[in-house]
């Protein structure tokens, strides 16, 4: 017999998770995509939830007071930012993320872009498709020697720094936390910058790689778009609110940056006639960096490894824990 219930904000879950929490007694409650804050209250209200487990839509205080058994709040991912941390620590709930779970997926996403950006593969491929060729003076970029400054060094900064160094890139680092490994030393080769503009001033590449919070929302504002070498690529396969988007579309139409490459916008989807949807110096996906067969399986397995825990009276992993 079901004894508990899990509001999943997503239509679907991997079957290793769909497993894991019924074999812990408990019943799944889908919502549609990109449900929003009112549709998922109203489902964790209806069933009385007593854990969310959250891919898509926001988890804010009138999420969380929805239900009265409410335990836990799971992260199918890793960044939080779609879940209130001050609500749900001022309620005493618990809030956990899947840690490392898309680490190698984003990150091969990541070199993805830097190549396609210094190839320029769009606007070439744009190019024969429409009927051109060729032209004497046509020229695309080396990777390797290019400059890569990475924006925070957690799993999936660290992991794109060593495909990089694979490419050839020298690589830069700049985090407000302690770099690389528990000893605070960073890997071989690569260089620790001592702010974000003396890391902007000497990247080629700039590669966000930090969570969104209230202080990096709009970190990558104008000055330090400003500082960049002419030329340069940014790549964002972090969250979109990183970026002032505007001072991104002022510097690519300027011609201070040669392109950038986004995975997500501040507002998700952004809007049909938003500039940055179709520039021509952009690469751009939708929000699916870390959405591969193996981090899908990852992360939905250690969302409902977490919430079977906190079902059975056990505390989570510690390194999955962000409040509670």
């Amino acid at each position: 017999m079901n004894l508990s219930n899990v509001v999943m904000t997503a239509p679907a879950l991997a079957p290793e998770a769909v497993a894991l929490l019924e074999a812990s007694g408990a019943t799944i409650h889908y919502l549609p995509p990109y449900p929003d804050a009112d549709a998922v209250a109203a489902l964790v209200g209806a069933v009385q939830a007593d854990a969310i487990l959250c891919r898509q839509g926001r988890v804010t205080g009138a999420v969380m007071d929805a239900s009265r058994r409410l335990r836990i709040v799971a992260r199918h991912g890793v960044g939080v930012d779609e879940v209130d941390i001050e609500a749900a620590r001022a309620r005493g709930l618990l809030v956990t993320r899947a840690t490392g779970s898309n680490a190698r997926a984003v990150a091969e996403h990541t070199l993805a872009m830097i190549l396609g950006l210094a190839k320029e593969l769009a606007p070439m491929s744009a190019l024969v498709a429409a009927g051109g060729w060729r032209t004497a003076t046509m020229r695309v970029r080396d990777i390797a020697g290019l400059r890569l400054g990475l924006v925070g060094f957690g799993a999936i900064g660290q992991e794109v720094a060593r495909l990089a160094q694979a490419f050839g890139m020298r690589v830069a680092v700049h985090t407000r936390a302690r770099p690389g490994s528990a000893s605070g030393t960073l890997p071989a080769g690569v260089q620790s910058a001592d702010s974000l503009a003396a890391l902007a001033a000497g990247s080629d590449v700039l590669s966000l790689h930090c969570p969104l919070t209230p202080q990096t929302r709009h970190l990558i504002d104008e000055s330090v778009l400003a500082a960049m070498p002419r030329g340069g690529f940014v790549v964002n396969t972090a969250r979109g609110g990183l970026i002032d988007e505007m001072a991104l579309l002022a510097a690519l139409e300027s011609g201070r940056l040669a392109g950038a490459a986004l995975d997500g916008f501040e507002v998700e989807p952004p809007p049909e006639t938003y500039a940055l949807r179709s520039h021509p110096r952009l690469i751009v996906t939708p929000h699916v960096a870390g959405v591969t067969d193996r981090s899908l399986v990852a992360m939905g397995v250690m969302a409902a490894e977490c919430i079977a825990a906190v079902l059975a009276g056990r505390r989570p992993p510690l390194d999955r824990i962000v409040c509670g």
